[in-house]
């Protein structure tokens, strides 16, 4: 194979080999941009980079999507069709409102001629968009709209930092592998769509005016935030009492409290003057017990966002958008995890990212200290890791971060030094 460097000195494949053109397309323009550069791609057209031997192209998020029912020729609602049940489902354009409705995007279809053309002139494809089940989709929903048949390898990386993606590059995975995760995404898509059409057309009728909406996770989550609000609502607050000894024993200080609690504050008024009338206090036993409380897992997406909300207020959404910046800045691992392992051969790469948070003020003292340490290996289990390991930094430290950022990096941080400390 042959193969030259490009400027940023990372070796791509060159324009002469067999394979001819090859065409990445990424999830949004900023990840192209980035890749691009990588593999030598600096010429500038519109909605795509050329150069090297690729042409680099981008979407916007979800550029396709299920048609609605209009689309099927069902317009207003009407109770005796219901439930509507494609036989196939049809691929439309991302839909904006407009005074007459719904119509295509005018960005969304301009973009995807792009893609069309690009896809016409290169031999082969290389999936870029987010290595996640709705990054599948997003590529898949494209490629299916627009017809195409060329064969298509995946790229599947965990971080945006140029060694990631250079390495990726050389390791691309079949397309087909990953067809179970495309069946799992549209299985979600087609499912949001006949929930959310059929239960919001029913209630709309139901009601007999207005537009009501339901959805297949946003109602059980409404109906659980409602749930609670009403349990707090109706919470009926009943008051108890106890009793405190502050005793002493030599120089030893130590207090007492009632094991029951006392649903009388007159009976407590007696206990508490009966025990007032007591010059000594025995104590009938001692129980000592040693705990070993083990170093916690690292975060996957879910346990980000609970200590994230306990700790800062941030909502889920807050918090997943601030990881996405923070993923797209090439400083931690993709953030849409589920797992909260990693894999042998990603161990392999801590020690040295514990060296490199020794360069960030916050955890210096505690990083360097580390260095010095066995690594507990908690949170190391390859066959506990699903499509990503759990959210780590990588070697990419950042200079200058906002409020938000810098505490969600702090907490992804701070965790890893806390999974790998103590063994």
């Amino acid at each position: 194979m042959k193969n030259i460097n490009n400027n940023r000195g990372i070796s791509a494949p060159s324009p002469l080999e067999k394979v001819g053109m090859r065409c990445i397309i990424a999830e949004k323009p900023s990840v192209a941009r980035e890749i691009a550069a990588i593999v030598g791609a600096t010429n500038k057209q519109s909605g795509y980079m050329q150069g090297n031997g690729y042409l680099v192209t981008w979407a916007f998020g979800h550029l396709i999507q299920l048609g609605m029912p209009e689309h099927y020729g069902l317009t207003g609602f009407n109770k005796e069709r219901l439930p509507i049940i494609p036989d196939t489902f049809i691929l439309k354009p991302r839909q904006v409102r407009s005074a007459d409705g719904y119509k295509d995007d005018p960005g969304a279809l301009r973009q995807l001629e792009i893609i069309r053309s690009v896809f016409d002139k290169c031999d082969r494809i290389i999936v870029a968009t987010d290595a996640g089940r709705e990054g599948e989709l997003i590529f898949r929903y494209i490629y299916q709209y627009l017809g195409c048949t060329k064969p298509f390898d995946r790229l599947w990386i965990s971080s945006l930092t140029e060694k990631a993606i250079a390495d990726g590059l050389q390791n691309l995975k079949n397309g087909k592998d990953y067809d179970t995760l495309y069946q799992a995404a549209k299985a979600r898509s087609q499912a949001d769509w006949l929930v959310g059409i059929n239960a919001s057309q029913a209630i709309s009728i139901a009601a007999g005016q207005g537009v009501f909406s339901l959805g297949r996770v946003q109602t059980p989550t409404l109906a659980m935030v409602c749930s609670r609000y009403l349990e707090h609502k109706g919470f009926v607050p009943v008051p108890f009492w106890d009793i405190r000894l502050d005793t002493s024993f030599g120089k030893t200080t130590f207090s007492a409290v009632t094991k029951e609690r006392i649903s009388s504050r007159q009976q407590a008024k007696d206990l508490f003057d009966k025990q007032k009338q007591q010059r000594i206090v025995c104590v009938e036993s001692v129980e000592q017990k040693e705990a070993v409380q083990e170093a916690p897992l690292l975060y996957d997406l879910t346990t980000l966002q609970k200590e994230a909300n306990n700790k800062y207020g941030f909502s889920a959404d807050k918090t997943l958008s601030t990881a996405q910046k923070l993923y797209e800045s090439k400083h931690i691992t993709y953030p849409r995890t589920g797992s909260r392992y990693i894999s042998d051969d990603v161990f392999e790469q801590i020690p040295a990212l514990i060296q490199k948070l020794g360069d960030y003020p916050f955890f210096a003292l505690y990083a360097k200290k580390m260095a010095e340490e066995h690594l507990n290996t908690r949170s190391v289990d390859t066959l506990k890791v699903t499509d990503h390991h759990a959210l780590l930094i990588t070697d990419c430290l950042p200079q200058t971060l906002n409020y938000d950022e810098r505490k969600i990096y702090d907490l992804i941080a701070g965790r890893m030094l806390e999974a790998f400390s103590g063994a």
